[in-house]
């Protein structure tokens, strides 16, 4: 044994610290700079659980600032819809079924806007407000389908309490559509849509001229690719074939274009459908929902604007958005209310296939009625 290096040797001398216990094993916490690597560690203790404290408190931090941010976004948003119509006052309701139905009208409605404006925008200045599209969207499990009601369809407007009175009036027998609406407002035409197809209205949305135009150009315009070609003086519009992107001006020349089309409205209708597919498409991107700068201004533009029943909340309407969004999905569909010809000019529809795709929608099933168009 060599008498420097053997521990039982009575003179060895023990390294510094040999047999002494490490800070922190005889029942002390180490000092905070005490390097944990020294007493057999691999790295430092407390300074460790600090750090995760913090990030911690930082995620902590930023959830709650998401979720005010997110209750108050909501409670902005809800002050600024224009809650006018009241379904309560609609008689004679049918049953409800399966799913949620949006009725939603795109009017004439010139409110706000200056003499230049509806020159550009080729509105003229008319009196009053008519409707110009008019299509019902159902959000189910099968699926959301979007269905376009022309608005010289022939249809019965039935008896209805006044929105204003509140007196029972009618009914008024045979009319266009349209009609109902110029008549006695958003009421009679959910009175009237109910009545002729049976199918409950849980909701409505109605948005103006003016309205419709900020919203596409607050989002920069919409890309749209179109088949062919067209023009039309009445609407202003002048759309080459091709891809391209649409400003206000030009999405609302083309959702009001009919004077072009062998089929007037009923190409209209599809139009319609087919550029409020890609607007929502175009909207709910990341870009637009997680950048406030575009996000708020993009709301901002269409709220105020908006005319809504009593009982709509930013919630269903944005499960409105996002149907309208997935109606061109595997699981969506779009259609015109099925026609069958025509009395007096008008549109007549095909009550047999109505009344199947009714039923359809009421037991939220696929809709198997095709388009005829």
């Amino acid at each position: 044994m060599h008498p420097r290096t053997d521990s039982r040797n009575p003179g060895f001398a023990h390294p510094a610290g040999w047999g002494n216990p490490a800070p922190g094993n005889d029942g002390t916490p180490p000092p905070d700079d005490f390097p944990y690597e020294e007493h057999g560690g691999g790295h430092r203790g407390r300074p460790h659980r600090r750090r995760g404290r913090t990030v911690l408190r930082v995620l902590v931090a930023l959830v709650v600032v998401l979720l005010v941010v997110s209750v108050a976004t909501y409670f902005w948003a809800d002050s600024e819809l224009r809650k006018e119509v009241d379904l309560g006052k609609v008689v004679d309701r049918p049953g409800t079924g399966e799913g949620t139905n949006y009725l939603i009208v795109g009017s004439d409605s010139r409110e706000g806007m200056s003499d230049q404006q509806k020159k550009d925008l080729h509105t003229g200045s008319a009196d009053g407000k008519r409707t110009d599209s008019m299509m019902i969207l159902h959000d189910g499990a099968s699926g959301p389908t979007l269905i376009s009601l022309p608005r010289d369809s022939n249809v019965t407007i039935p008896k209805f309490r006044g929105s204003e009175s509140g007196e029972i009036k009618g009914p008024l027998g045979d009319n266009k559509l349209n009609a109902a609406y110029s008549i006695d407002g958003p009421q009679l035409l959910v009175r009237t849509v109910e009545y002729n197809t049976g199918l409950h209205i849980d909701h409505y949305a109605e948005v103006g001229f003016s309205g419709f135009a900020n919203i596409v150009d607050s989002i920069g315009g919409v890309d749209m690719t179109l088949d062919k070609g067209f023009k039309d003086k009445w609407s202003g519009a002048d759309f080459d074939a091709g891809e391209q992107t649409l400003n206000g001006q030009q999405a609302l020349a083309f959702v009001r274009t009919r004077h072009a089309f062998a089929t007037s409205d009923l190409e209209r209708t599809k139009n319609q459908q087919k550029f409020l597919s890609a607007l929502a498409s175009q909207t709910a991107t990341p870009g637009t929902l997680l950048n406030p700068f575009k996000l708020y201004p993009t709301m901002g533009a269409g709220l105020d604007t908006l005319i809504v029943d009593k009982d709509m909340n930013p919630y269903y309407l944005a499960k409105m958005f996002f149907a309208m969004q997935d109606v061109t999905g595997s699981d969506g569909k779009s259609l015109n209310m099925p026609i069958s010809g025509s009395v007096g000019g008008n549109l007549q529809w095909d009550k047999a296939k109505v009344k199947q795709l009714v039923q359809e929608l009421k037991n939220d099933e696929p809709v198997t009625v095709a388009d005829p168009q």
